[in-house]
């Protein structure tokens, strides 16, 4: 008997339903938003490093909290806030779930987004937090690494190149210098979370009111 074969015929892997393959496919969906809203997702999804997709998705995927929101922007009209024409390449269930809970509730698809992208607040705020602590410790660092490129300049004139503790200093050295210049590029990049407001994108949440 044919091993493979064999082998094959123990797998009881789930056939993928051509609907769910479907679903997975990208589309590309235009919404008028905030700049605030706009900023949270591009911030959001530069600083963790996911794709906005990604970050898309799953916000709007969870249908729960999609019905939840609509639920209370039923029927609701939204103040004339400036707001930009945005693209996203988003999946087509997600596309299908904003227009599907917009119909039943009679909300608005780009106050959908908008709500939807509140949940993200919590995570900015704690990753503000943490960058303003990881600044304040990369001080520590910077002071730390310049101590250890002194230390190897003075075992240099003590005990010359040639050395094994030298040696074995410089090697180390080497790789800080490779990991400080990470951390540096991290905190630089890190500078885009800086300048969000918070209180921009509530100001928002709070401009939204009933007929």
């Amino acid at each position: 008997m044919d091993e493979n074969k064999d082998w094959q015929s123990h797998l009881s892997l789930p056939r993928a339903r051509t609907s769910d393959l479907r679903g997975r496919q990208s589309v590309r969906a235009t919404f008028k938003l905030t700049e605030a809203c706009i900023g949270a997702i591009s911030i959001v999804a530069a600083h963790l490093g996911i794709k906005q997709k990604s970050l898309f998705d799953h916000l709007v995927e969870d249908i729960n909290a999609l019905n939840s929101i609509a639920g209370e922007l039923k029927n609701v009209s939204l103040r004339n806030y400036s707001r930009v024409q945005k693209t996203y390449v988003i999946s087509r269930k997600s596309l299908s779930y904003l227009d599907e809970v917009s119909k039943t509730y009679n909300a608005p698809r780009d106050a959908l987004v908008e709500y939807s992208v509140q949940r993200l607040l919590p995570v900015i705020i704690n990753e503000q937090k943490k960058h303003a602590t990881r600044k304040k410790i990369m001080a520590d660092i910077a002071l730390h690494f310049e101590t250890g490129q002194h230390l190897l300049k003075k075992m240099e004139k003590a005990l010359g190149l040639e050395d094994p503790l030298f040696d074995k200093m410089s090697t180390l050295m080497a790789q800080y210098d490779q990991a400080y210049d990470s951390m540096r590029a991290f905190i630089e990049r890190g500078k885009i979370i800086e300048e969000f407001q918070p209180e921009m994108l509530r100001k928002f949440l709070k401009g939204t009111n009933n007929r």
